[in-house]
């Protein structure tokens, strides 16, 4: 009789943590339900990646209901194509490849901007080149991404020296590829950006030709779909001001920042604090601003002009009405 109670305790006990269990998970699953999944991709030590490495940015977002996901891509280009393809919901690019992806048919939104880049961003050649003016590009081989921020800048610096496309050698490359090319002296120039710009001058000697000043602003964009976009503006109010938060953060903390990026890029402090110390980093609502919308268009003009894009488009049509 004695065993028998026990048993029925002991079968009592078990429904009773089974029943507490099964509670527990429903209630974990519920949780996990509620939250929206967002993923936003990135390339490394961009600002997106900044936020991702310091936690605030997906705190934030987790306490609004957003569940953050990060995707790391190699570059704008891949991006783009995770971007069309529902893979990812906001993308950190370049200035140009929003002008190229909407060009070629993507219905893009431009979301967010930052400061410009432009100290950052030029032409690089090699210590004892002996060019010291854009005009002794002339016949010379240059490295550049074809679709990205160094496209544009080297068409607009030979438009300066009254040159064009066509009287240099423009090699497209990647930007690892480009930068084995430049320090072996393959190329004669190499139209890039930072950490790449920082990375060649401390390590290679290299001389900044130009920067980008009155060339291009390459500044950073967080961009989404058309439909992602209107469905969801408060999240992008939201994710901006987080990422801004963030950015201020960086422009305070340059030690902590510096670090942070040296061990994220597997590049000497050096290096960092020369790209860290000549850029301000931001993220602001566009909203219409008439300025980066002219920006925008300029490069779109440029690109259709110069054949890179078969249609000049209006970047205006890529703004979210409220």
């Amino acid at each position: 009789m004695k065993r028998k109670f026990r048993f029925i305790l002991l079968l009592v006990g078990l429904i009773a943590w089974f029943s507490v269990a099964v509670y527990g998970y429903t209630q974990t699953t519920t949780a996990s339900t509620n939250q929206e999944t967002v993923t936003i991709g990135y390339q490394k030590a961009d600002p997106v990646d900044i936020s991702r490495q310091r936690g605030e940015l997906a705190k934030k977002l987790k306490a609004k209901g957003y569940q953050v996901v990060f995707k790391e891509f190699s570059d704008g280009a891949a991006l783009m194509t995770a971007l069309k393809s529902g893979a990812i919901d906001y993308a950190r690019v370049g200035d140009t490849p929003p002008v190229t992806a909407k060009a070629s048919g993507t219905d893009i939104a431009l979301i967010a901007t930052g400061a410009t880049k432009e100290y950052g961003s030029g032409i690089l050649v090699g210590k004892n080149s002996g060019i010291t003016s854009l005009k002794q590009l002339k016949g010379k081989t240059i490295a550049y991404q074809k679709g990205t921020a160094a496209q544009y800048l080297i068409m607009q610096a030979l438009k300066k020296a009254g040159l064009s496309t066509s009287d240099v050698k423009l090699v497209n490359m990647d930007q690892s590829s480009a930068s084995v090319a430049f320090a072996k002296g393959s190329v004669d120039a190499w139209v890039t950006w930072d950490p790449y710009t920082a990375t060649a001058q401390v390590n290679n000697n290299a001389k900044l030709l130009t920067n980008g000043t009155g060339l291009s602003k390459n500044r950073d964009f967080l961009i989404s779909t058309q439909s992602y976009a209107k469905n969801h503006t408060s999240l992008s109010k939201l994710l901006t001001t987080a990422l801004n938060d963030d950015m201020t953060w960086a422009n305070a903390h340059h030690t902590q920042l510096i670090a942070m990026l040296s061990k994220t890029l597997k590049l000497s402090n050096e290096v960092i604090q020369k790209m860290v110390e000549r850029r301000t980093y931001s993220m602001t609502l566009i909203n219409g601003n008439s300025t980066i919308v002219a920006e925008e268009n300029a490069i779109a003009k440029a690109l259709y002009q110069a054949g890179v894009v078969t249609k000049e488009v209006d970047m205006k049509t890529t703004l979210v009405d409220e």
